[in-house]
């Protein structure tokens, strides 16, 4: 009786060193960290002086902290303010011959960072995308040059104005039939589709092909596929800067200038955040450090409201 319990125990405590040698060996084909996770977007990162690469143990912003939440209180708990861009639209956010993200609102981005006390995590893509991780709480801000619309404002939180920008229609240099919006009736345009730009030139009329970025845009346009395009007067400037070149000119002009703010999920729960943002915007223009930066990738002060001369406040 002795020797078959003891036959008996031995071979339970084999059975079960077996099953334990056996889980052991299995981790990297599990949802570990040996493994990718499922349904996060892996969009593309850039890192630059003091930004931060988004890597795949990063949370996204709505699974940093508890649901519904106070959202400014996520950022801090969590160390990062992610903020969503497209990286392709110079001189707001794009990349230079090092390949590094670089522009006016990354710069922004990072101050406002600093001053949450935090750091700034970039997930780059394309612009209706980066409105749709907005949504979906996978960015905390949409910081890409965004003008504010009543459409807009309907769905989301805005920030005070961080920039003042007017529209402009860009044309080949020897198009004389559009010198007005009005002119645009008819015409075909490029712009990124549900961006401002392309509202407008519908509004006027015009036939809008949806394209992925600014250089699809302008490709469109110095190959005659495309009659004009509408974009910031900055913008323009800053193109015909890097390429002297192509025979582009501007067409017309917005009478008033339109405000470039910051959106965020609309709600209370956003509320000390879009108040956290609104101060730290306060403090970098009263500090001169908007308008160095405004001058740096602009070459002028767009921080503050211009006058209907042009001249800034």
């Amino acid at each position: 009786m002795k020797k078959r319990m003891l036959f008996t125990m031995a071979a339970i405590m084999a059975a079960a060193a077996m099953a334990l040698s056996g889980c052991s060996g299995s981790g990297k084909g599990q949802d570990g960290a040996g493994a990718p996770k499922a349904g996060g977007d892996q969009a593309d990162q850039s890192v630059a002086g003091g930004q931060s690469e988004a890597k795949e143990g990063s949370q996204p912003a709505e699974e940093s902290g508890q649901e519904g939440g106070d959202q400014l209180a996520q950022i801090r708990q969590r160390g990062e303010l992610i903020v969503a861009m497209e990286g392709t639209w110079s001189p707001w956010t794009y990349h230079d011959e090092s390949d590094q993200l670089v522009g006016y609102d990354v710069e922004v981005a990072k101050l406002i960072a600093d001053k949450l006390g935090v750091k700034a995590t970039f997930v780059e893509g394309e612009w209706d995308g980066l409105f749709a991780g907005l949504d979906a709480g996978r960015y905390d801000l949409v910081i890409n040059g965004v003008e504010v619309t009543d459409e807009r404002r309907e769905k989301y939180d805005f920030s005070e104005p961080y920039g003042y920008i007017r529209t402009a229609i860009i044309v080949d240099g020897g198009n004389m039939e559009i010198q007005s919006f009005e002119d645009l009736n008819g015409k075909k345009t490029a712009n990124t589709i549900s961006s401002t730009y392309a509202e407008l030139a519908e509004s006027y009329g015009a036939e809008v092909t949806s394209v992925d970025d600014l250089n699809q845009t302008f490709e469109l346009l110095n190959t005659g596929r495309i009659d004009a395009t509408l974009n910031a007067e900055l913008t323009f400037y800053d193109y015909i800067n890097a390429h002297p070149e192509k025979n582009l000119k501007i067409a017309a002009l917005t009478d008033d200038a339109s405000l470039v703010c910051i959106p965020m999920r609309k709600g209370e729960d956003s509320k000390s955040l879009r108040e956290a943002v609104d101060q730290a915007i306060d403090e970098i223009r009263e500090s001169g450090e908007l308008a160095k930066l405004s001058d740096k990738y602009f070459g002028n002060d767009i921080s503050q409201e211009p006058k209907k001369d042009g001249v800034t406040d």
